[in-house]
């Protein structure tokens, strides 16, 4: 058997020299070939790729680290996975990190905050190469992020974003998006708007509410504090939070909702609901998220579609870029989303 062939057969690990040799060109050319460098000529690398794939070369993801001094693995922090947003939000940054030739470590914080740090923690221990974080609400300090930043961890914030402590931030414009689903409802001639709130210490919460108190602002109408209960993010504290305004006098109650998310919408149209309530003829209500639930819903429910899987996507690319010195860290990108008017709001 020829010496070059038996060498691809015995066990041996194909590497560079083996296919330099198989090719007649130099172990240099064969890397330069198989990184995909531009100063190869074309045929040589069809030549050498053709013999990789014969020979059975798999890259040495150990060496390539210690030349590179990186791992090529991302670490992803997300606070909740039990609905369509974070999942279509990975589903993104999957694919920008694979195109790239990254791998994913994905841990989930179930809205904990000591359970966040230990994820961080954890993907720390791994030497990721940068974070992508979303916030889990009930995080009060910002003292692991400026921590992990300051030894020199590239980290980027997606969704429930942390501004001004050196970290990109990617996201759709929460008090903007607020302000135009307020302005729908005022539009339709609602007097007396309800807002399910975030909590204060997540940066969705805070802009939204904002968003929602400079809507009425601008549109003369009084800001009313009882009209503001704090929902979360789930359905269960949508539910609670729409009971609580389904026991004001019926003279003082809400004609429409502006819930912080969709799923905080779900459970305050099951409170409406158990109440005999009608969906709008009785109280309006709006989201935010495009939950695929959103058109299913006994009532569509009038949402912001956000873009999710473009968010995950150019979180991924803005942290890669970093990593790799293409661009400087303390960016903020806003992704466009978009109105998605349905019944839920009296439109239709």
């Amino acid at each position: 058997m020829n010496k070059k062939k038996y060498q691809a057969k015995s066990g041996r690990r194909i590497t560079a020299e083996v296919i330099a040799a198989q090719v007649g060109v130099s172990a240099m050319t064969v890397s330069r070939a198989l990184n995909d460098r531009p100063n190869v000529d074309a045929k040589t690398k069809v030549r050498v790729l053709r013999a990789a794939k014969k020979l059975g070369y798999s890259p040495n993801h150990i060496a390539r680290s210690l030349a590179l001094r990186r791992t090529q693995t991302l670490g992803v922090v997300v606070p909740e996975i039990s609905h369509s947003f974070f999942p279509e939000v990975i589903r993104g940054i999957e694919d920008a990190a694979y195109s790239a030739g990254y791998h994913l470590i994905l841990t989930h914080s179930a809205e904990d905050a000591s359970r966040e740090q230990d994820a961080i923690s954890t993907l720390e221990s791994k030497r990721v190469d940068g974070l992508l974080i979303s916030t889990a609400q009930t995080v009060k300090d910002n003292s692991k992020y400026r921590a992990v930043i300051r030894l020199g961890t590239p980290v980027v914030f997606f969704d429930r974003v942390v501004h001004n402590i050196g970290a990109s931030c990617v996201s759709i414009d929460d008090e903007d998006c607020c302000i135009r689903l307020t302005e729908h409802l005022i539009g339709h001639g609602y007097k007396s708007i309800a807002h399910l709130s975030g909590p204060s210490t997540v940066s969705i919460g805070r802009g939204r509410l904002k968003g929602y108190k400079k809507a009425l602002a601008r549109n003369g109408m009084n800001f009313r504090p009882e009209l503001v209960v704090q929902s979360g993010f789930h359905e269960r504290g949508g539910y609670a939070a729409m009971e609580s305004l389904l026991q004001l006098p019926v003279r003082l109650r809400p004609d429409a909702v502006v819930a912080v998310n969709d799923p905080a919408a779900f459970g305050a149209m099951k409170a409406i609901q158990e109440h005999k309530l009608r969906i709008p003829q009785d109280i309006a209500i709006v989201g935010m998220t495009d939950d695929v639930r959103a058109e299913l819903v006994s009532s569509p429910l009038t949402t912001i579609r956000q873009p999710a899987y473009e968010i995950g996507k150019t979180a991924a690319e803005t942290l890669i870029s970093e990593i790799e010195g293409r661009s400087k860290p303390g960016q903020r990108i806003t992704v466009r989303a978009e109105l998605a008017v349905r019944k839920s709001c009296g439109c239709l």
